[in-house]
Parts: structure tokens; C-alpha cells; sequence
């Protein structure tokens, strides 16, 4: 997304707005394995809330992942 900075004059100029993400390790207690994840701050939110399990299930089927 881009957008601008404004300065106290008003003078704009172009600025960027990029993903929070990070590279985080989850432990899948089923698979007794390590996965490494690419994940944003809102993702990341989700999988604390509802499990890995259940966050990978969802983002697999809603086509987000292609494999777990």
C-alpha cells in the first residue's frame, strides 16, 4: 500500500505502508515436528487464539497454504 507523508508545511511526499511480518517457529504437537512459518502480527494473533492446529487447518483450506 502506498501513501504519504505529510510534514508540518503539508508538503507530501510518497511513502509505503508494508506487512508486519515475522519468521516464527510453532511446535505441532500431532506431528512432533517443527514448522517454520512466515506470519504476520494478525496471524500470528489467530494461532495464539485458536491453536496451530486449528489456524493451519482453516488457512489449508481456505487456499492460503497448499501444505502443512
Amino acid at each position: 500500500m502506498v501513501g504519504n507523508n505529510v510534514s508540518h508545511s503539508k508538503r507530501r511526499t510518497k511513502r509505503r505502508f508494508d506487512v508486519n511480518l515475522f519468521s516464527k517457529k510453532y511446535y505441532l504437537p500431532d506431528e512432533d515436528r517443527w514448522v517454520q512459518l512466515t506470519v504476520s502480527a494478525a496471524g500470528m494473533r489467530t494461532i495464539n487464539k485458536k491453536g496451530i492446529g486449528v489456524a493451519l487447518a482453516e488457512a489449508k483450506e481456505k487456499g492460503f497454504i497448499d501444505k502443512f
